[in-house]
């Protein structure tokens, strides 16, 4: 990988992590629209973590939290601290084994346009359904155990290319009457446990291949991705406390509708195998 491909991938990571527009699919197309070999999933979950400490230090205080929460609840005790932690984790089970099985077991490539083209469009039009019509008066406060779980059974969902964590998690807070702002506020803190599961494997990965240029690519683009997932962070919560969804749900199905216009008018071949150079 070249300095330009690393900017560019981190940048794309970073600023799409956190927004409800799918940043895997948005990683999977960098390749199809520059004719660069595939960056390959290392270097996606590489990225992947410097996402993650960004919205560590923005919930730096949500994160103290949780920490104290789960020592609380290994204590026996019944705070709120304590029950915040065991929501995040509740949320966190189904994608966490969804993921693990996917990887170890079924190793399904689901690096298809068309699927990404119609989940991007399907899941937008629904984030806009719910972020319309869902009512705004549930906070993270009033979160419960059954709650927690719809909303971690709907993240399963983001395994697809296209469907978005954020964005599958958000739809599913905003559906249960969460406020926008408290719908991004969980669905982010819930991203830590996958991100950081996600992130373990990779990192087992790169000290198996001992590739040092890799490793120093993975580094590079970490930190870059870190800079703009922040940034992206602090911009959207601003932006979810006065105003919707709507910009988010209308991005989807505008890039839905031009993959499958391309795909099927224009006949852009399908899906390219991992690793694969299109110069």
């Amino acid at each position: 990988m070249n300095l330009l491909q690393i900017v560019t991938v981190a940048l794309v990571q970073g600023i799409t992590e956190f927004l409800p527009i799918s940043s895997q699919a948005h990683l999977i197309l960098i390749p199809r629209v520059t004719g660069w070999c595939d960056q390959g999933l290392v270097i996606d979950i590489s990225v992947h973590i410097g996402t993650l400490l960004a919205v560590m230090v923005y919930f730096w205080r949500d994160c103290l939290g949780l920490g104290q929460g789960i020592g609380e609840a290994i204590l026996g005790k019944r705070t709120s601290k304590a029950q915040r932690a065991i929501h995040i984790l509740v949320a966190s089970i189904p994608a966490l084994a969804a993921g693990f099985i996917l990887s170890t077991q079924l190793r399904f490539d689901f690096r298809s346009l068309t699927l990404i083209g119609w989940t991007t469009l399907g899941f937008g039009i629904l984030l806009w359904v719910a972020d319309r019509w869902g009512r705004q008066e549930t906070r993270i406060e009033n979160m419960t155990y059954g709650r927690a779980l719809f909303i971690g059974c709907a993240q399963v969902l983001a395994l697809v290319p296209g469907t978005s964590r954020s964005g599958i998690t958000m739809t599913a807070a905003r559906m249960l009457g969460f406020s926008r702002s408290e719908a991004a506020r969980f669905s982010l803190l819930m991203a830590i446990p996958v991100i950081l599961g996600a992130g373990t494997m990779a990192g087992l990965n790169l000290v198996r291949a001992g590739n040092a240029q890799l490793t120093a690519a993975a580094v590079i683009a970490a930190g870059i991705a870190f800079l703009a997932a922040f940034l992206a962070i602090v911009a959207m919560m601003r932006w979810l406390a006065h105003a919707s969804f709507a910009p988010f749900a209308a991005y989807r199905v505008v890039l839905g509708i031009a993959l499958l216009t391309a795909l099927y008018g224009f006949g852009l071949n399908d899906v390219v195998p991992t690793g694969t150079c299109l110069r």
